[in-house]
């Protein structure tokens, strides 16, 4: 229905309520004998009476809102725009003798809030009760869970209450807070502790869970959903508090649980000023720019005002994706897309001299184990002379500081990729020692959702049918969400001083095995049953163990709980150019000679076969 055409039915309703309310006013103040001349007066002044306020209705919205939401908000309306229209009249009669007696404005008035009032709301009821009727009828209506009696609980309530049409209801609400159980929101009970809810799911017949505990922390978010699982049902949950950035809760704001909750820690924080202090106004270049980090990275670059902000891949598809997305988001940013291969050294040495970047993000890299260790040329082209190739430019063409992504897989490498990325740290450790740009690293473990992990695989196994591949039942890894990733590398930008290889305390590692376990109940299933986990053993190159950092370099903390610097312990940049000579004359004319070398020029390069 058209928006006037709405507004206009709503006026045609009014004014008969207005005449309706003036009538019984008039009746119930003389018993049903109303005298004739009150009746003249009602022919000659309704028609004002009426007009006058009609258009006090609009000047309250009235007629702006949408009466199926109606709620406490457009009740208080109602009133408010009825005593404005009623009041001026019910003034008058001091003033004017050929007039209604005082009282019938006040019953009026009454009269007024209960039929103008009431026509709001019967369209609200009735339309629930033809929506309940059709959903009784077909049957689709869901029973649902509620986890946490808080604030965000009352919302998801009501959110469900104000779209019945998605056949979501609302039956019970668990919380540990003792005090209130027993009680209701919004006629929905509290009924017991959360680690009640297994025994009670069968009860009421419950086939879906919201976890509606936004502030919760990770490791409790892990506990809750750790007792969640057991009942079978369909988890959702709420954004994070840092999410709900206007404190509302809507049905889209409503997700799956996914594996990032399940961390069993809380994501690290940065400090926002000391960020812009050294990214705001500065010429920024993001190398791998369009692959999970290095987009990550640009997003949340651009947030801070770079002078520009430069994307290089040699990817064209994924910088399109990442400069059309920016694009949207921050229209006034100059952002310039670079389609370069950092193996080229005349290249990248342009693209310096042109644009001279004051702040390198190194993401470029070829990263995938398995594939490198099939691949080993490849790998060293890439992350070892590409590495070089950027890191002299910044240096010649005179860059503040310079952020390489590393890896844990560089730490008592088994694989050529950890390897190469070793050698990488090496060359910013060793460059840092006689340049004015300050390099460091920054090391962490595997980031859930980028590509080529183990999250998405699972998925997409699951989504087939199974199996879940995992390659060892005593295989872990640490874990991180991209977006902490990329802040723990932004911020170690701001505390860089030269040389450091910065680390995060991840926590506990996580056998891979309980993840694909975690996200097959989490998908509705249930592992070994549902869904098959199969185990392929271990593949080439492949720890069972990650560490995070060499028991050489030593471990100091930051003024960030979470965030630790490994000191330099490499730092002979003629001695390293050297080896990469021979490296490079090895790569082009012994190839098979490669992995041999790179044992020696990465004493803690084990290779695992």
């Amino acid at each position: 229905m058209k928006c006037w055409t709405r507004k206009i039915i709503l006026m045609f309703i009014d004014i008969a309520c207005i005449n309706a309310a003036l009538i019984a006013a008039l009746s119930l103040r003389f018993d049903g004998q109303v005298p004739m001349q009150h009746w003249d007066l009602f022919m000659k002044q309704a028609w004002l009476i009426v007009g006058f306020q009609i258009v006090v209705f609009y000047v309250f919205n009235l007629y702006n809102s949408l009466w199926r939401y109606a709620g406490t908000d457009e009740l208080v309306n109602v009133i408010l725009g009825v005593t404005a229209a009623n009041l001026p009249l019910f003034i008058l009669t001091f003033f004017v003798e050929t007039h209604f007696p005082k009282s019938v404005h006040i019953i009026m008035w009454a009269t007024e809030l209960i039929l103008i009032g009431g026509s709001r709301i019967s369209y609200r009821v009735l339309r629930r009760l033809r929506l309940s009727y059709y959903l009784e009828a077909h049957k689709t209506s869901k029973n649902v869970a509620i986890v946490g009696a808080g604030d965000a609980a009352e919302m998801v309530i009501k959110e469900f209450t104000k779209h019945p049409e998605l056949g979501k209801k609302p039956v019970a609400i668990f919380d540990d807070d003792s005090i209130k159980i027993g009680r209701k929101i919004k006629n929905v009970p509290i009924v017991g502790k959360i680690d009640e809810l297994v025994e009670q799911v069968n009860d009421l017949k419950i086939e879906e869970i919201i976890i509606a505990i936004p502030s919760a922390a990770r490791q409790r978010m892990r506990e809750i959903v750790d007792v969640c699982k057991e009942t079978k049902c369909k988890l959702k949950t709420l954004p994070g508090v840092y999410e709900m950035i206007d404190g509302k809760v809507n049905i889209s704001q409503i997700r799956d649980v996914d594996i990032e909750d399940l961390l069993g820690r809380d994501p690290v924080k940065v400090d926002l000023s000391e960020i812009c202090g050294y990214v705001q106004d500065e010429v920024v270049l993001v190398t791998g720019g369009g692959g999970s980090i290095g987009s990550e990275l640009c997003r949340q670059i651009a947030r801070f005002n770079p002078k520009s902000l430069l994307i290089l891949d040699n990817n064209e598809n994924n910088i399109y994706d990442i400069e059309n997305e920016l694009k949207v988001k921050y229209p006034a940013l100059n952002q310039v897309s670079i389609v370069a291969n950092i193996r080229e050294k005349d290249r990248i040495n342009s693209i310096f001299e042109q644009l001279h970047p004051a702040v390198v993000f190194h993401a470029a890299a070829h990263k995938h184990v398995p594939l490198m260790e099939a691949n080993p040329t490849e790998a060293i082209k890439n992350n070892v002379f590409g590495t070089l190739n950027v890191t002299d430019a910044a240096d010649k063409y005179g860059a503040k500081r310079f952020v390489l992504i590393s890896t844990d897989k560089a730490v008592n490498p088994t694989n050529i990729m950890g390897a190469t990325k070793r050698v990488a740290e090496m060359i910013i450790q060793s460059i840092d020692k006689k340049s004015q740009t300050e390099f460091v690293a920054v090391r962490f473990g595997n980031v859930l959702g980028s590509s080529g992990s183990v999250i998405p695989l699972f998925k997409k196994q699951i989504a087939r049918g199974g199996p879940v591949t995992v390659t060892h039942p005593e295989i872990n890894r640490f874990f991180m969400t991209i977006p902490e990733a990329v802040q723990l590398v932004i911020q170690a930008g701001a505390m860089a001083q030269g040389g450091e290889i910065f680390v995060l305390n991840m926590g506990d590692p996580v056998k891979i095995v309980d993840l694909a376990r975690d996200l097959i109940r989490l998908s509705g299933y249930e592992p070994d049953q549902d869904i098959e986990i199969a185990f392929t053993g271990l593949r080439p190159g492949e720890k069972l163990y990650e560490e995070i950092l060499m028991a050489e370099e030593g471990l100091q903390s930051t003024k960030h709980e979470k965030i630790f610097v490994g000191q330099p312990m490499f730092n002979d940049m003629n001695r390293l150019r050297k080896e990469l000579t021979k490296l490079g004359a090895v790569l082009q004319f012994s190839p098979e000679e490669l992995i041999p070398f790179m044992e020696k020029m990465v004493p803690t390069y084990k290779r695992v076969i």
